[in-house]
């Protein structure tokens, strides 16, 4: 940035330097070209930088074919209440243009011959042609002009106006380039942070300093936060320990009883108390995402769920995946239509226990809540999608839905079920451990519990 500071003053101190320059050239060109009138009008000496030759012997400028462009141009010198005056005519020859006379402005032109050659002489010195001059007053004869010394290139001082529009705009491409830089790095750190896999992974310090300032105080609560969940984990380890001796203590004395009703109601107490621990502890690990990543195929995982279900006689079924028609795939140069191959297996960067227990939990939401469940699993270049369908379960609102995924949120319907409430805050916090998502839709015959993961 610095740098491109330095060369915008620069190319701004240039197009000034250069702008004062030329300003004091054509001032120099023009007051000389009055002085040529008045030299002219009254036949004395030329300012200095100008000098008139005799006149010419044949009485007109003579022809040459190495200055093909020629320039004419005439004033009429009319004093106060005059009809008529002398006329003041100038020809220019030139190897390289025509001289834009339309350029002289009304006013210049109008202030006299005088005026009007001043302004004529300015324009030569502005486009430093190296012309042949030639002028005549009234009937008088023509005379050349000698002005190399004021219209010609060697007097001219160096031009540094294009090459300081270009440093400015370099100079404002350095800084746009360095501006959208630093936007591109806070935005792939807002990605980094909104996309990671792992809720509680340090992000990698990145850009410039105020935005690795930035960083470095979300990996410190990042820090904070997995070790505020650590220490409740422990808690929850010992409380889970230290009552597992009483519990069993409990349940020794339950099997005394001699009241089979009393018994089992004691038992389901017991049995509903550890399972609630149970619960909270996995919900505490599944935010802390302790398990290692590993490249898995989610197809067999899914099925192996499904499978292990099938084998207790519990009515869980999966759904064969739809037909995909291959699409037009291929580079900028061949197109072609290669579909997809059967039984192909869905491989991806994952934490294999967390997934079978968030998918387990789906599952048993769904026998829960209806007759039967259904387990699907597609997936593209992108991610992956396994969804749980329940059948014959009563309609539920999918916004309402995504209301239970706090923990120890439960429906209306869920006195008829025994639970903590954490099933579905526990695959919640897996698929967001998994930078995925846990959504609901709703299905023909009941309610379907997506869990999408991201692939790559």
């Amino acid at each position: 940035m610095l740098l491109a500071l330095a060369a915008g003053a620069a190319a701004a101190w240039a197009w000034a330097w250069s702008d004062a320059a030329w300003d004091a050239r054509l001032a120099r060109a023009r007051t000389a070209g009055v002085q040529l009138y008045h030299a002219l009008d009254a036949g004395g000496t030329p300012p200095v930088g100008l000098a008139l030759s005799d006149p010419l012997p044949d009485g007109a400028p003579a022809a040459d074919p190495a200055l093909p462009f020629a320039t004419e141009i005439s004033f009429l010198s009319l004093g106060p209440g005059a009809i008529g005056g002398d006329r003041l005519r100038l020809r220019v020859l030139s190897a390289e243009l025509s001289y834009p006379v339309s350029s002289i402005a009304g006013d210049e032109a109008a202030g006299g011959p005088a005026a009007a050659l001043g302004a004529f002489s300015a324009l030569l010195a502005r486009w430093c042609a190296e012309p042949r001059v030639f002028a005549r007053l009234g009937d008088g004869p023509w005379r050349r002009v000698e002005g190399e010394a004021i219209w010609g290139c060697a007097d001219a001082p160096p031009d540094l106006r294009a090459p300081a529009a270009l440093g400015l705009v370099l100079a404002a491409a350095l800084l746009l380039g360095r501006w959208s830089a630093i936007s591109a790095e806070f935005r792939a750190a807002a990605a980094a942070l909104r996309t990671r896999r792992d809720e509680h992974a340090p992000i990698h310090p990145r850009g410039p300093a105020e935005l690795r300032e930035v960083i470095a105080a979300v990996n410190r609560r990042l820090a904070e936060e997995r070790e505020r969940l650590e220490k409740r984990a422990l808690v929850l380890s010992g409380v889970s320990h230290d009552l597992g001796a009483p519990a069993t203590r409990l349940r020794l004395r339950a099997a005394l009883i001699e009241d089979a009703e009393l018994r089992g109601k004691l038992e389901r107490d017991l049995d509903e108390m550890t399972g609630m621990l149970d619960s909270v502890l996995a919900f505490t690990r599944a935010e802390m995402g302790e398990e290692a990543r590993r490249s898995l195929s989610l197809t067999a995982l899914v099925e192996a769920v499904v499978a292990d279900y099938a084998d207790l006689g519990r009515p869980v079924t999966l759904a064969a995946p739809p037909p995909r028609p291959g699409g037009p795939v291929g580079t900028l140069f061949l197109a072609a239509r290669a579909p997809e191959p059967p039984g192909a297996r869905v491989v991806i960067e994952a934490r294999p226990l967390a997934l079978r227990r968030a998918l387990g939990n789906l599952i048993d939401n769904a026998l829960k809540y209806g007759r039967r469940a259904e387990v699907s699993l597609e997936a593209d270049a992108a991610a992956a999608r396994i969804a749980v369908t329940d059948e014959g379960g009563p309609a539920a609102d999918p916004a309402a839905m995504e209301a239970l995924v706090a923990p120890f949120a439960r429906g209306p319907n869920a006195a008829a079920a025994r639970g903590a409430g954490l099933g579905l805050s526990i695959a919640a916090a897996i698929a967001r451990q998994h930078g995925g998502a846990l959504s609901f839709e709703t299905a023909p015959a009941g309610l379907r519990a997506v869990l999408t993961l991201p692939r790559g």
